[in-house]
């Protein structure tokens, strides 16, 4: 009984994010009831403060649940290719491409800053993807590819360009336009090379 218990405590917990997560994507943090996102599962109010205590802890929840999906999808990208260009190429268009997806866009570009606070942000941002950027620059370092230097400065200003670009991609009408920034960035990273 007590497996099916936390079962059912653990299933409610996933719809509230889920649906916590279609709605802050649709409607932005502001506008988004908590009691609104239980009744749409079933659940109760009370249910939702259980799990999250406050509509700002199931925001965080969302956000770092999307940060992270999106630091394995630049990952998984990145892992795709064994040269070290390629690699930062590959999980820098993954980057700039996720930025395309509304709850990215929503959720972690506009919102995430000013609801959680930048230092919050940026803590979950360097924990679940910002992290990459800097091993893949470090690997080009290691190689000789990129010139000696303080790896950690050079991720910060190509990661806020990404963050920077990939907002403006995703309010961007053009179909172009990714392809553009993508190459754009390419010329960007083909400055670094020794």
């Amino acid at each position: 009984m007590a497996g099916t218990r936390a079962e059912q405590r653990e299933a409610t917990r996933r719809a509230l994010l889920a649906e916590g997560r279609r709605r802050f994507a649709a409607d932005g943090f502001h506008e988004v009831v908590l009691a609104d996102v239980a009744s749409a599962i079933g659940a109760t109010k009370g249910a939702a403060y259980h799990h999250f205590g406050s509509k700002l802890g199931l925001f965080r929840a969302v956000a770092a649940e999307l940060q992270e999906e999106l630091g394995e999808r630049v990952a998984r990208e990145a892992d795709e290719h064994t040269d070290p260009w390629d690699r930062l190429r590959a999980g820098s268009r993954a980057f700039l491409a996720a930025g395309t997806d509304l709850a990215v866009r929503r959720i972690l570009l506009v919102d995430a800053p000013t609801v959680l606070g930048w230092e919050e942000w940026r803590r979950m941002d360097e924990d679940a993807s910002a992290r990459h950027l800097a091993e893949a620059l470090q690997d080009l370092a290691d190689a000789r590819l990129i010139a000696p230097q303080p790896v950690e400065p050079l991720a910060r200003l190509l990661s806020g360009a990404m963050n920077e670009a990939a907002l403006w991609l995703a309010g961007s009408d053009d179909p172009a336009a990714l392809e553009a920034t993508a190459a754009a960035l390419d010329a960007l990273l083909d400055g670094l090379r020794t």
